[in-house]
């Protein structure tokens, strides 16, 4: 088929890759414009459009796409359909109807639960016992268009949002190809109006681990934020993201180092925290961060 590509961060990029191994043709990449990063802050070019680079590919960066110009050279492309994944932009509807076969979005939820901005991120932070990847035909809604297949998978008790984004992007690569080889022949299930939850984007304010809350609703926090934009404590008055735990069957003050290895009692049961990242540090594993940062029983957050 001839597809017009729109995705945006690393969660796309195998998406894209997936398309054109599978023999499809990328009539245009569209992503997000480079945005001023790092301490230099010069304009550096997302994933989706390095890797369309690097491919060769013919990359479009409009701010919008709601103006008659833009829509003019997007259906000129002749696309059969467009794949989008994270891209970043609400599609008009005359964007949605240009392509012969519309617009599919790799969506990833098990829709209608999750639709919108963070769905990973809420699916491990409510404790969901599984999720997955939805193909949907893009409607004018958010998420609200019906499923051509879905992909489920569990979420592992110690799993974080950062695994979990990398095994639904190779999910969504096999389901967007196994979509476009089977789509005249696939029926649309409009999704079900029971069941629907939002996961709104991932305020920095959430971030701050409350200790009195259960050792469970810490631990889905700290791994649901984990890598961004980090759960976090303060210990001895130094900021601490702390990117990895597990449950401990343990009880005490909550708050309290319950031993020499980074086990905290909470508000009921207790977590071991595993990976930690001091402010202007990088990541470590707990062994090592102890080297440099010991922490001893008794000490308090």
């Amino acid at each position: 088929m001839r597809i017009i590509f729109m995705g945006t961060p690393d969660f796309s990029v195998s998406v894209l890759d997936a398309l054109i191994d599978a023999g499809h043709e990328i009539a245009a990449v569209y992503c997000q414009p480079p945005r001023p990063a790092g301490r230099g802050k010069k304009d550096r070019p997302t994933p989706v459009h390095a890797r369309a680079d690097a491919l060769g590919l013919e990359v479009r960066h409009p701010v919008s796409l709601r103006n008659d110009a833009a829509q003019a050279e997007f259906a000129a492309l002749y696309a059969d359909v467009a794949v989008v994944v994270a891209y970043g932009l609400i599609l008009p509807q005359a964007i949605l109807d240009a392509p012969k076969l519309g617009c599919l979005n790799i969506h990833a939820s098990l829709l209608p639960r999750w639709r919108g901005a963070a769905p990973i991120h809420r699916a491990i932070m409510a404790g969901d016992a599984e999720t997955g990847v939805c193909i949907m035909q893009m409607d004018a809604g958010l998420d609200t268009g019906a499923v051509l297949l879905r992909a489920a998978t569990p979420i592992g008790a110690q799993e974080t949002t950062a695994q979990l984004h990398d095994r639904l992007s190779e999910i969504g690569s096999a389901a967007i190809v196994e979509t476009l080889s089977k789509l005249e022949t696939l029926t649309p299930e409009p999704q079900p109006e029971g069941g629907v939850t939002y996961a709104e984007k991932i305020d920095k304010a959430e971030a701050r681990i409350d200790w009195t809350a259960s050792a469970v609703e810490v631990d889905r926090k700290i791994r649901g934020l984990s890598p961004f934009p980090g759960a976090y404590t303060e210990i001895d008055g130094q900021r601490v993201k702390i990117l990895a735990s597990r449950l401990v069957p343990a009880e005490g003050t909550a708050g309290t180092f319950l031993d020499d290895a980074l086990t905290i009692a909470c508000g009921s049961g207790a977590v071991q925290l595993l990976r930690l990242q001091r402010a202007g540090k990088g990541a470590q594993d707990a062994d090592v961060f102890l080297r440099g940062f010991p922490l001893k029983a008794g000490q308090t957050i």
